[in-house]
């Protein structure tokens, strides 16, 4: 039973190891200035996060959604969008035919939307706010990633994050198509 005991200690330690070192490196490559807030559903409010730091845009948010249905995110972007913020979203092809999406609502209040068709899947989940702060994980922006699923979200506050991030945002823009949406 010792050597049981002993055995699990040791394995606790290499695990504390190891979580500690992703940390480590990430730090070394973005800087220190990084701050991470987490959110888990069901059950986080996820959601409300996402529009509070809608609402507390100054300039810019980018996007790129997989699956966007949530009205109260598409409300707060509109709300940014009426604020003066730029807004843009880059979509996954799917959102082309999906029922209840978002990406009609946002072109028809003059949001800038593209879809990404060059991928299998556009299966980024991303927020980029005033190219300072990053909301991802695999949060869905939908009712269901609220409300029934299992998900994550990230809320990164980094510059050097923030500007990785747009830098790849740019990149699928220059692949994607203008949305048009059906009357």
């Amino acid at each position: 039973m010792n050597n049981k005991v002993s055995f699990l200690f040791f394995l606790f330690l290499c695990l504390a190891a190891l979580a500690v070192l992703p940390v480590t490196a990430f730090s070394d490559q973005y800087g220190k200035d990084v701050s991470v807030r987490l959110c888990f559903t069901p059950g986080g409010d996820c959601t409300e996060k996402i529009v509070r730091e809608i609402a507390s845009a100054r300039s810019e948010i980018l996007i790129q959604a997989y699956s966007f249905t949530s009205a109260p995110i598409a409300k707060a972007l509109i709300e940014a969008h009426k604020r003066g913020i730029k807004v843009a979203a880059i979509l996954d092809k799917s959102q082309r035919t999906a029922k209840y999406t978002s990406a009609a609502f946002l072109a028809n209040m003059r949001i800038p939307t593209y879809i990404d068709g060059k991928h299998a899947i556009a299966h980024n989940k991303i927020m980029i706010i005033d190219a300072a702060r990053v909301i991802t994980g695999s949060f869905n922006f939908t009712k269901a990633a609220e409300e029934k699923n299992a998900e994550n979200l990230l809320i990164i506050e980094s510059k050097e994050i923030a500007k990785a991030y747009r830098k790849n945002w740019f990149e699928h823009l220059e692949h994607s198509e203008k949305y048009e949406p059906r009357y």
